[in-house]
Order: structure tokens, then sequence, then C-alpha cells
């Protein structure tokens, strides 16, 4: 697929959706195909379904639109997935995949093996709202969509200092930029601003955080009595496995918080010598060499147990 315009060919109706818990990557894509459709493509009725965006990006248009349930009588012509890599990972909008005309996946992780009927991935991406760029007309995107892009962008790449930032991807933000965003704003209010409960959840995490393999692993976790002590949801862990990754001779940071009985969501990140895509995907999930996560069962020494001894492994290669 070359450009966005040779799916939308004939195309009345298109759903827009992305996967569970969406971050900034999701919901700056999701938005950002809206709001070109919304500015081009006026015929073409578009709606968004997401699981509850997470008031940081509130400053993107028509975000107040997004519909976190599938109306089960709905039939779509098109259904847009982004930044999602498996089928389980769809969110609010798994439906649309069977009752849809056509069905056209966009997305960056190395771990899709392909959802969809047209599938459009590039890993080399350093996110799915770089991919959705290089899909659409630059002199077609306005400042409500650029703003959305540039999102999606600055919080995949860490605000362009992640390895998976390219040359591309420094030329795309200054594109965006040039659409006279407020990108500094963007930055601030949605990537660095915390609460102060998730500054304190994030201290506790810190604190309590072990070293295994000689410092070059370090694991963060957290019950489910720890989220409700500090009256926190998962949106408000966002971030905590980056700032585990950055601790002085650190090659894996594992972040695992618990969401049932003995089951636990984990986060994982690399400094480079650790494919952690490999470890996630062995384990039922996905992502990025640098960046990935799954969701395990056990006890919390099980699963760190599980995670370590893969990461060892390759650490000794």
């Amino acid at each position: 697929m070359n450009n966005i315009a040779s799916i939308l060919e004939g195309v009345r109706s298109v759903a827009i959706a992305g996967h569970t818990r969406p971050d900034g990557d999701c919901v700056g894509s999701c938005m950002g195909m809206y709001l070109y459709l919304k500015e081009n493509y006026p015929e073409i009725q578009a709606d968004v379904y997401l699981e509850e965006p997470r008031d940081v990006f509130s400053y993107i248009e028509d975000i107040g639109r997004v519909h976190t349930s599938w109306p089960e009588e709905k039939a779509y012509d098109l259904f847009l997935l982004f930044d999602v890599s498996s089928r389980d990972r769809i969110g609010v909008a798994a439906q649309g995949l069977e009752t849809a005309k056509n069905t056209v996946c966009i997305d960056h992780h190395v771990t899709n093996s392909g959802i969809a009927r047209i599938n459009h991935i590039c890993p080399e991406a350093s996110s799915t709202c770089e991919v959705l760029y290089e899909l659409l007309e630059d002199t077609r995107i306005g400042k409500a969509c650029a703003e959305a892009l540039y999102t999606g962008i600055i919080h995949d790449t860490g605000v362009f200092q992640y390895s998976c930032t390219s040359e591309r991807t420094m030329q795309i933000g200054g594109r965006l930029i040039a659409k006279g965003i407020p990108f500094d704003q963007i930055i601030q209010d949605s990537f660095y601003t915390k609460t102060y409960v998730q500054n304190q959840i994030l201290g506790r995490t810190i604190m309590e955080s072990i070293m295994l393999l000689d410092g070059q692993c370090i694991v963060g976790y957290l019950k489910q009595k720890d989220l409700k002590f500090y009256g926190v949801t998962p949106a408000d862990l966002d971030g905590i496995v980056n700032q585990l990754r950055i601790t002085r001779g650190v090659e894996v940071a594992i972040f695992l918080y618990e969401t049932g009985v003995q089951e636990y969501k984990v986060s994982m990140r690399s400094n480079g010598k650790v494919d952690v895509a490999a470890i996630a995907l062995f384990f039922g999930g996905g992502g990025h060499t640098r960046a990935a996560g799954c969701t395990m069962q056990g006890s919390v020494h099980d699963v760190i147990n599980a995670l370590t001894e893969p990461i060892e492994k390759q650490l000794r290669e």
C-alpha cells in the first residue's frame, strides 16, 4: 500500500480502532487518521473506537467523539486498525475485524504477523504515527491531524531519544512542527507531566525494586493491594519501566503489576544487548526488540524467574 487514498475509493463508512490500554502512539494514529478524513474526506462517515483515552490527550481535537463500545448492529465498509500487533490486543472494536467489508492493519511492531486482509507493517519505523504519515499527503495534513501524529511519535520515541528514532523520524517531526503545532506544550503536557499519585507510585516501585543478574537486570513490581492503596489505574503506571531502564549498568528493565489472582502484566525494556520481543513472543506477547510486553501467570517470583532465564541466556551469548 503506497497511500491511504488507494483503500478509500468507494468507501462511505470507516471504523478506526487501536489496542487495549491505548498509549500515545495508538491514540495519535487513530485520531490522526480520523482528523485527516474529517479534513479531506467529509463524505466518509468515520468513527473511532478506543478504551477511554487518558486526560493527558485532551488537547487532541475531537477526542471527546471517541466511542468506548461497539454497536452490535453496525457494519462498516472499512475497518482500520492502528498499532495493533495481534487479535487479542484489539480493544473495544474486535467485532469490526469480522463484520467490515474490508480490513486494514497499519502497524510497526515486528511481532505483527498480519491480522487483517491488508497489512501495512513497517518495523523499521519509530511509531505507527510515522507509518501513517508516510501514507498521507503532507500538503493535506492540517494542524489538528499534525498534533495527533506528533503525539504518537514523541511517545514511542521517548521524545526522540530511543533507538527507534531515525533521520526520517526527525524529518517528519520537523514537517509536523511546520504545521504550527504547539510542540513544546504537547511534549510537556502529554509526556512529562505527572500527577502527585503517579510520582508516588513511581517512587514506591523504584524504592522496592530489585537488581538481578549481577546488576544487569532491574525488576519492579506492584501487587493489586498497592494499586488500591494509592488509588491508581494501569494508565497511571506508564513510564515506570522506562525510568527503571535508565539505571546505570542495567541492560534489561522489567516492570510487572498484578491484574488478577496469580496473573501479571509484564513490560520489558532493553538497552540493546537483549531482544525482549523474542522473550515476550515466547510468553504469548509481542512488541519491539527493545520494548515488549506480555501477560503471565504464577506468583511474582515464578514470573521473574521465568523471565530472567532467557534474559541471562542472551546476555551470555
